[in-house]
Order: structure tokens, then C-alpha cells, then sequence
């Protein structure tokens, strides 16, 4: 079992930074690819960044990619999402996943996923 608990949400101004931590439990999440989604309401959750296990690959939509960046610190049994020049359509819930075990490559596919957080809001203000 892998529990995730998502913190670093909150309101920011377009333009501004946020930095979201998702921290996991248990003894195998340095062996589990790592990714981010969000869901907008009225939207299907969308995939946002994902990571390899030993964080080497990443990998983002063009909607995020050159203002989002994935990163995971194995020791701290944790994996982050720094957000840069935040925009309105940014607005959603973000939800950290844990991939299957040993899982080459990046995930990018919501189903492929094992384990969630319970999210962490992110309001964007124009």
C-alpha cells in the first residue's frame, strides 16, 4: 500500500509560482514511476507531468511544458511540481499518483496508475 498526501495548493495571481509536494508512505516509492494530474470541474482529469523511477525522464502535455517542471527526491520518499507563470486555465485539483512497481518510463495515462492523492486545490486569478 502507497499513501500520498498532496500539500502546496492555494490562490496565486496569473503569472505567479506555486510548488506543489506530494509525500508518500511506505517503503516503495522510490521503485514507482510518479506523475501529476488535475481536473478542472467539468473536465476529465488530465495528465500534467510524470516522472521515471530513478527520475532521469520526464515528461509533460504542451499545455504545462517549459512552465512545469517534475522532480522527486527518493530519500524523502517524495515528488514535487513547480508551477511557473501560473494562468488562469491552470485552475484545478491536483492529484499526485504512484505508478506500478518497477514500471519502466514515464506514465502518462490516468488508468495505468495504482495509487492517489486526495488532491490539492490550485486557484489561478487573473
Amino acid at each position: 500500500q502507497v499513501q500520498l498526501v498532496e500539500s502546496g495548493g492555494g490562490l496565486v495571481q496569473a503569472g505567479g509560482s506555486l510548488r506543489l509536494s506530494c509525500a508518500a508512505s511506505g517503503r516503495t516509492f522510490s521503485n514507482r514511476p510518479m506523475g501529476w494530474f488535475r481536473q478542472a470541474p467539468g473536465k476529465e482529469r488530465e495528465f500534467v507531468a510524470g516522472i521515471s523511477i530513478p527520475g532521469g525522464s520526464t515528461n509533460y502535455p504542451d499545455s504545462v511544458k517549459g512552465r512545469f517542471t517534475i522532480s522527486r527526491d527518493n530519500a524523502k520518499n517524495t515528488v514535487y511540481l513547480q508551477m511557473n507563470s501560473l494562468k488562469p486555465e491552470d485552475t484545478a485539483v491536483y492529484y499526485c499518483a504512484a505508478g506500478p512497481r518497477f514500471r519502466p518510463g514515464v506514465v502518462s495515462t490516468a488508468q495505468d496508475y495504482d495509487y492517489w492523492g486526495q488532491g490539492t486545490q490550485v486557484t489561478v486569478s487573473s
